[in-house]
């Protein structure tokens, strides 16, 4: 059965044809697309579909922003995502939109044991809910609800929640972002962009020097690629500083993911970054971040951490959800 597949983000928009058969998904053709250079998803729709077109029976695509009834308004783009104009465009009689954190926590049972690298071990297959949380161009997060025997997905937008901070250091620099933004969430430093905002804090508030070799390449390309790969490399202090402090809130954030939603069963860090900066992650300070917690802090010990390694796991996970649609199947 054919499936045709997609992982909408705010830079890249990745669409695949997977051919699903008992239980494997076989990817047929797969194509990237750099979002912004596009006027909304029908337009990449329709030239993939004229490039590689494929009879299928279902489409389902994962976009970065909150969906409702089948509808929604990208993040990062200025995009309008519709299910039924794309079910109209494609002639599909099922075409399905959800949130892109939901369709990695599609992917969770599905993937395979290489796809995931072991921050914490934990406890051994345990029951409960699992969260799945994912810096990338954003910080998305999603649950997956344990009704006794299965796991059922769920979308929410807790990347948007207010930031808290932990220690002085973040204290300064909830202060110097809110001169700038005024609300300041989760999202504005535990992402791409957010790494760049960390790194102008510790340049600017706590005058850590950035030397002028750094300051020069920064004015070109990813700055938060560049600043994160002279952090892992330790070429340059602000760099590492920046990094480090980076992977702290991410720790941070992710406990609070689990209490919220007690993820019990495990929680799944997806996106962009985190499998860039694996050996960061393994560091102390996420884990140290992850556990502190207060009376919790046992109970978060005991979590299963993983990161998820595949990056077609938006896709992967897009495919199965419009596979359970097919056959009527709300849980996984």
């Amino acid at each position: 059965m054919i499936i045709l597949s997609g992982d909408i983000g705010g830079t890249h928009s990745r669409i695949a044809y997977y051919d699903v058969n008992e239980g494997r998904f076989d990817p047929v053709v797969e194509q990237v697309y750099p979002s912004i250079e596009y006027t909304g998803l029908e337009e990449i729709i329709r030239k993939f579909v004229d490039s590689h077109g494929q009879k299928c029976m279902q489409a389902c695509f994962g976009v970065a922003g909150p969906v409702h009834n089948g509808r929604a308004r990208i993040t990062n783009l200025p995009w309008i995502v519709d299910s039924a104009r794309l079910k109209e465009g494609l002639k599909l009689d099922n075409v399905t939109v959800i949130n892109d954190l939901e369709a990695i926590a599609y992917s969770v049972p599905v993937l395979a044991p290489k796809d995931y690298a072991i921050l914490n071990e934990g406890e051994q297959n345990p029951p409960g809910n699992a969260a799945v949380i994912a810096a990338g161009t954003g910080l998305g997060e999603a649950g997956l609800y344990w009704d006794g025997t299965r796991r059922v997905p769920f979308a929410c937008e807790g990347g948007h929640c207010d930031f808290s901070p932990a220690d002085e250091i973040q204290d300064d620099l909830l202060r110097h972002l809110r001169a700038q933004f005024g609300h300041v969430s989760w999202e504005r430093m535990v992402c791409g962009p957010g790494l760049v905002n960390i790194y102008e804090f510790l340049r600017d508030v706590r005058d850590v020097p950035e030397p002028d070799w750094l300051k020069a390449e920064l004015r070109h390309g990813d700055r938060a690629s560049q600043i994160s790969r002279h952090g892992i490399d330790g070429t340059n202090p602000l760099c590492v500083q920046a990094l480090e402090l980076f992977v702290s809130l991410y720790g941070s954030e992710a406990g609070n993911l689990a209490l919220k939603i007690m993820a019990t069963g495990g929680v799944y860090l997806g996106g962009g970054i985190a499998p860039k900066i694996i050996e960061k992650l393994r560091a102390p300070d996420f884990m140290r971040a992850f556990c502190t917690k207060g009376r919790m802090s046992d109970l978060l010990k005991a979590i299963p951490v993983r990161v998820i390694v595949n990056d077609k796991a938006g896709l992967i996970g897009s495919a199965y959800c419009a596979t359970l649609k097919l056959q009527g199947i709300k849980a996984i």
